[in-house]
């Protein structure tokens, strides 16, 4: 006679774990990476708009650019923190409603110093995006197979640069650039509500296949330990004492400084050196950040097949970033001498391109180098180097445009500063950071 088994609980059946709704959340991540950036770039497409408005300088202007940067770089610093203590659920959920908030907010400023405000509220709310994404690419990828999701949350930065000229442009024409600003703001909370009911860690099962048994039970192992007295080990202060963050934090400043010239300045490069319109402007910006995607995805494929190919994960990483930041240099240096517009254009585009294979590696590399209980925070750090440099961007360019008229200056100096973040990643840069002890 045949006897009933008990059906087991739900919570009690790990044979069909949902590992393919990682490759969802990377989905609603790079999403939320679009409507990042375009909160950041709505002020870049209105630039000349708001200038002539509120009456402001170059110099003006590029404080203002950066008002932004300056508080999201110092943001970033606990923000790493937060997110591994905290999670990216709840982080990314919170991010995302004030972020928003501040953007729907500055469409309703009539002083400088309430939209510098609000841009500055924008920059502290903004900061746990990037570090929220490394931390669920570290929970539901294997370290072989960091760099393509990685690389692709980052492509949302890029998506948006390449969109924002001309459907920011078309916002602004159509509904000024104060509703411009409430409706992407307004995206933002929609990004909000569908990431709140989608997100999850994954379950134990989840883990073992993707990362097999033994990398799971560490992680889980990891995981308890800092739910426990053992916490104080994932200090992010403590990684200030080893010599390979603070070579992670020049070479990050040192690119992208460049990076954010392009996002702040080049619509107003293109208008006023250039001779474009405004929806002229629209157009042309977008092509040096359409090859910008391009560069963000070929720096994780190219990571990932020198780990296939057995070569160690931090030489790997390297590869991309060094190389990119060499070549970026070599593009946009020769602008100030060019005469042909297509060629600068051209150039521009190379530059960029080049400066974006770095971007979505850096990232991976933070979860190289760092201990697992403080890659969040090692992301973050690295993050604030790169955004002091591009804090310096706005105000530098507006300056040097103030005293010599001229972009020459700028493009000489972003490729230094590039040729600097190659040296600082590929020859100082050697070896990750030990696990604390007792």
């Amino acid at each position: 006679m045949a006897t009933l088994k008990p059906s087991p609980s739900p919570a009690s059946v790990p044979q069909a774990p949902k590992v393919g709704l990682r490759w969802g959340i990377i989905l609603l991540l790079l999403l939320g990476a679009v409507v990042n950036y375009l909160d950041r770039s709505n002020l870049s497409i209105a630039n000349t708009t708001i200038a002539a408005e509120f009456g402001l300088s170059s110099t003006q202007m590029g404080l203002l650019l950066s008002a932004f940067l300056w508080p999201y770089a110092l943001a970033n610093l606990p923000a790493g923190w937060l997110v591994d203590k905290f999670g990216p659920k709840k982080m990314f959920t919170w991010a995302s409603g004030l972020w928003s908030i501040a953007t729907i907010l500055s469409a309703f400023t009539n002083t400088y110093s309430l939209l510098y405000a609000m841009r500055m509220l924008l920059g502290v709310s903004e900061s746990p995006f990037f570090t929220s994404g490394l931390k669920v690419t570290e929970r539901w990828f294997a370290k072989s197979e960091r760099g393509l999701p990685t690389s692709i949350i980052n492509t949302g930065s890029q998506i948006a640069n390449a969109i924002a000229p001309p459907l920011l442009t078309v916002l602004m024409l159509t509904m000024t650039w104060r509703g411009m600003f409430i409706f992407v703001g307004v995206i933002g909370l929609i990004i909000m509500l569908i990431w709140l009911k989608v997100y999850r860690d994954p379950t134990f099962a989840e883990k073992q296949l993707i990362k097999g048994p033994e990398a799971a039970a560490e992680q889980s192992k990891g995981t308890e330990k800092a739910k426990t007295a053992d916490a104080p080990k994932a200090n992010w202060g403590s990684l200030f004492k080893h010599k390979s963050t603070w070579f992670m934090i020049i070479g990050n400043f040192g690119i992208m400084f460049t990076i954010w010239v392009y996002l702040t300045w080049l619509p107003s490069y293109l208008e006023k050196e250039q001779g474009f319109t405004l929806k002229e402007t629209g157009w042309i910006a977008s092509i040096p950040f359409v090859a910008g995607i391009i560069g963000v995805l070929l720096g994780g494929l190219i990571s990932d097949f020198f780990i296939r190919k057995g070569v160690n994960a931090v030489t790997s990483r390297k590869v991309p970033i060094v190389g990119g930041a060499i070549l970026a240099a070599a593009s946009v240096a020769p602008i100030p001498f060019i005469d042909s517009t297509v060629v600068s254009i051209v150039l521009l585009s190379v530059g960029y391109f080049a400066s974006q294979l770095p971007s979505g590696v850096i990232w991976t590399l933070a979860a190289d180098i760092a201990p697992g209980e403080q890659v969040a925070s090692l992301g973050a750090i690295q993050n604030f180097g790169g955004f002091l440099g591009a804090a310096l961007a706005p105000v530098v360019t507006g300056y040097i445009l103030d005293t010599t008229g001229s972009f020459n200056n700028v493009f000489l100096l972003g490729a230094g500063l590039l040729l600097l973040g190659a040296l600082s990643y590929g020859v100082f840069l050697k070896k990750p950071i030990p696990k604390a002890t007792h």
